[in-house]
């Protein structure tokens, strides 16, 4: 039940059914009318005594409330004098919610970011979205184990943050096993850990170039790498990309200052970059003085043979940073990913990470650190690429079954989807919007151009899927074309 008093033309409420304190009640009323106008300046507000008995509370609640508009400025007090609405620069009232003319607006840079999101995913349905490994089969119980014991110790390195650019342990940890896994030789101080891939394509393109710069882009190409490059005010030229492999002969390229590539598993085409490509893009790189940025986007799952080294592992990659994520290789919504830069870079991106804030918690950085220490990480490795070789095989095989008269699927040396070439005439747009109707999500290829006609395709994700779920979501999607296919018929 509540009681009411009068402040001038107002009227003041407290409700004890609710659970917020008597006496913030009162200060939020008094506060709201003094920011919407409702007292003015000056306006005398009751004695505590008064007000306390008009509304049944104690006095104490009162002074309590007064004294918080006090401190905040919202009310001022002179000697002999009562308390008053201090002098404040006023907002208009607006009748309503929209955004008066005139109002600050999002920055072009910020535009242009907000208009290049990654594609949602649609919750409560079937995904065959790209990138997603498998996690049911994860090890919950080693990974809680460490997280545990590590979270006991109440270690200083733990709970404070002695180095921005990561935690030694996981620095070191990371060194260890891409030199052997990855080819890389380097030194724990050449790792910067962040919270994901995202964020390490956002500190490499922040820390390496100027606006106005020119980017090599690969065409067709991960659009988070395009929104990062784009963000900062680079110019984008179209690093072209085939079957046949990567144009880096293309007269028409202006002299970049980065080159953006996915050499183990190109992004959206699947395709391994050959030897001969990669040394021809080093020596580009020594000869012309630019930075090149490897995405090693699932350069772990290679099904055919030994993964292929990376770039940064070569001769003469000094030129080279590399990005690796730990959120293809154990859980998503772990966002730790890393950096390899040179030497002589790596005091500068370790203060960048302090200035921007991507640095990522340390008790998941000294977890992730035990986890492939104590060998738990690689054999998680070895168990995901033998089901993902399995899973890809089969999958295949159902795409062709189900999805066959309308898609292209061929399987992939490597990664975590394969990639459907849409037949003509169907819009991959389009296709993912009557998916979702019918219960299934799927990503276009056409988002992945940024210069060139788009190819209408769908990148199709198995990796995290049983035969049972992949085949309810290729019926879903069989469900779609027969539609789109129905209403062809009837217009």
């Amino acid at each position: 039940m509540s009681k009411v008093a009068e402040i001038g033309l107002q009227v003041l409420s407290v409700d004890r059914t609710l659970q917020s304190p008597l006496h913030l009640q009162i200060y939020n009323s008094i506060r709201r009318y003094i920011l919407e106008n409702r007292l003015p300046a000056d306006a005398k507000l009751p004695a505590t005594r008064d007000l306390a008995k008009q509304l049944g509370v104690g006095r104490n609640t009162i002074i309590a409330a007064y004294d918080q508009l006090l401190v905040e400025g919202f009310v001022e007090t002179r000697p002999g004098s009562s308390t008053r609405v201090a002098r404040l620069m006023r907002q208009p009232r607006s009748a309503g919610r929209e955004r008066p003319s005139g109002a600050p607006s999002l920055s072009r840079r910020g535009a242009l970011i907000a208009g290049l999101p990654q594609p949602p995913r649609t919750p409560g349905i079937l995904s065959l979205f790209p990138g997603v490994p498998e996690t049911v089969t994860f090890p919950y119980s080693t990974w809680a184990r460490l997280l545990a014991r590590n979270a006991r110790k109440h270690d200083d390195d733990i709970v404070g943050i002695h180095d921005f650019a990561g935690h030694r342990r996981l620095r070191a940890a990371i060194a260890d096993y891409l030199g052997t896994a990855r080819g890389i030789d380097c030194a724990p101080e050449q790792v910067i850990v962040v919270t994901g891939a995202q964020a390490a394509l956002d500190l490499a393109v922040r820390v390496l170039t100027d606006e106005g710069d020119w980017a090599w882009m690969e065409e067709p190409g991960y659009r988070g790498a395009r929104s990062a490059l784009l963000g900062y005010g680079l110019r984008l030229a179209p690093l072209r990309v085939a079957r046949g492999g990567w144009q880096l002969s293309d007269p028409e390229l202006p002299a970049p200052r980065v080159v953006y590539v996915t050499p183990s598993c190109q992004w959206p085409l699947g395709i391994v970059m050959r030897m001969e490509e990669r040394q021809q893009l080093l020596a580009l790189a020594a000869k012309r003085n630019f930075w090149v940025i490897e995405d090693d986007y699932d350069g772990e799952y290679r099904f055919r043979g030994r993964p292929a080294p990376a770039l940064r592992g070569l001769d003469g990659a000094d030129r080279v940073v590399y990005v690796g994520t730990f959120g293809k290789t154990l859980f998503p919504s772990l966002r730790l990913g890393f950096l390899v830069v040179p030497l002589e870079l790596a005091k500068a991106f370790g203060c960048a990470v302090s200035v921007t804030g991507q640095f990522a918690p340390q008790l998941l950085q000294v977890a992730v650190a035990d986890f492939m220490r104590d060998g738990y990480f690689a054999a998680h490795l070895k168990r995901m690429r033998r089901l993902y070789a399995k899973r890809q095989a089969k999958f295949v095989e159902i795409c062709r079954e189900l999805i066959g008269a309308w898609a292209t699927v061929e399987e992939n040396d490597s990664g975590m989807q394969v990639l459907a070439r849409l037949a003509a005439g169907l819009d991959d747009q389009l296709v993912c919007e009557t998916a979702r109707s019918c219960g299934v999500d799927v990503q276009p290829v056409s988002i992945d151009y940024h210069c060139d006609s788009p190819e209408s395709g769908l990148l199709l994700g198995f990796a995290a899927l049983d035969t049972a779920t992949a085949e309810r979501g290729l019926l879903a999607l069989r469900t779609a074309f027969l539609k789109i296919e129905k209403g062809k018929r009837s217009s």
